[in-house]
């Protein structure tokens, strides 16, 4: 099979990945071999592609939004998915199951969790593997490409929309909006909120009001309305105070990254006081996945991608770094 490694990670214009020819690989027990249908290309990607976060192996082929068809079973696989299903692999690929995090339903936090594409080879490849146990069945109706940003950027979008604490018709904004953004406020909307999209992108501004946005405007802007709640979905921490400062009294500011440049000095006064909030979202639960996928199969999302061959998945994380395309970058092998 043919496959992308990270060979030296490095800023992506200068090449650090290598597309090369490699083994196909069997299933371990419990896990299930995939042929990948589709993948899609994340910002956490560039992250590990580019050194943003500490390499976890060596050569890693990355990827972890990936739809797929299972070809093969490991020893003690049988269960919920067979040989021909279409499945989804995400982010979280292991958590022990033991620890008091994931006693306690927040396996997202375990100390001895690993990663699709990060910890394990991933989806840049024509061929992965997956934990059956951490395998998602997939909603009808969207496309391979379709499904792929389903996997990661709406489920880390869904995610940081539920630490967001949104109320009931409440007003959310939205920093930076590429593929997690774009669906997160989508659930939102169906949720009867009211949206307001701040990024620098013009592109991504029309997107957003044809999307049902109330406004759209600069970065670092503030909205025309006081906000219940925001989410940072751009990796930039200068845009944390515009974004606490256009909070109402009591909101939240969620910031959806694995990754973010650093934060400027608050001041309390502006940015804090009157009881808003900074939360941070570490990774997703299955439930979080299986809530997400659920709502995405009860409510028709419009998942705007840009379909890229394998062999270019380094043009697509170029792309993805210098804010080429409004939506999610999927490649298909």
């Amino acid at each position: 099979m043919r496959a992308w490694r990270v060979e030296q990670p490095g800023t992506i214009d200068r090449g650090p990945m290598r597309y090369e020819e490699a083994e196909v690989p069997e299933p371990g027990p419990g896990e299930l071999l995939v042929r990948v249908l589709a993948c899609g290309v994340c910002r956490t990607d560039l992250h590990v592609v580019e050194g943003d976060l500490p390499t976890h192996r060596a050569r890693v082929v990355p990827g972890h939004e990936v739809v797929g068809e299972v070809t093969a079973l490991g020893a003690g696989s049988a269960g919920e998915f067979g040989i021909g299903d279409r499945v989804g692999i995400a982010w979280l690929r292991y958590t022990c199951g033991q620890c008091r995090y994931c006693l306690r339903g927040a396996e997202n936090l375990c100390p001895r969790s690993r990663y699709t594409g990060w910890d394990a080879d991933g989806g840049y490849a024509e061929y992965t593997t997956v934990p059956a146990d951490f395998a998602h069945p997939l909603p009808k109706g969207y496309s391979d490409a379709e499904l792929a940003p389903l996997l990661c950027a709406g489920i880390i979008g869904y995610r940081a929309l539920e630490r967001a604490a949104l109320p009931s018709g409440g007003r959310l904004g939205i920093y930076g909006f590429g593929g997690s953004a774009h669906i997160a406020a989508q659930v939102a909307l169906a949720r009867g909120a009211q949206v307001h999209v701040m990024t620098r992108d013009a592109v991504a501004r029309a997107l957003a009001l044809e999307l049902g946005a109330s406004s759209a405007q600069g970065a670092a802007d503030p909205p025309p309305v006081a906000l219940d709640a925001a989410i940072l979905f751009a990796p930039v921490g200068d845009l944390v105070p515009p974004a606490l400062e256009a909070l109402d009294r009591g909101g939240i500011l969620s910031i959806a990254g694995i990754h973010l440049s650093d934060i400027p000095v608050l001041n309390y006064q502006r940015h804090l006081f009157q009881e808003r909030e900074i939360r941070s979202v570490t990774a997703n639960t299955r439930v979080d996945a299986r809530e997400f996928l659920g709502f995405a199969a009860e409510h028709r999302l419009e998942v705007t991608v840009h379909p890229y061959p394998l062999d270019r998945a380094d043009r697509a994380l170029a792309d993805l770094a210098h804010g080429r395309f409004a939506g999610a970058a999927v490649l298909v092998p």
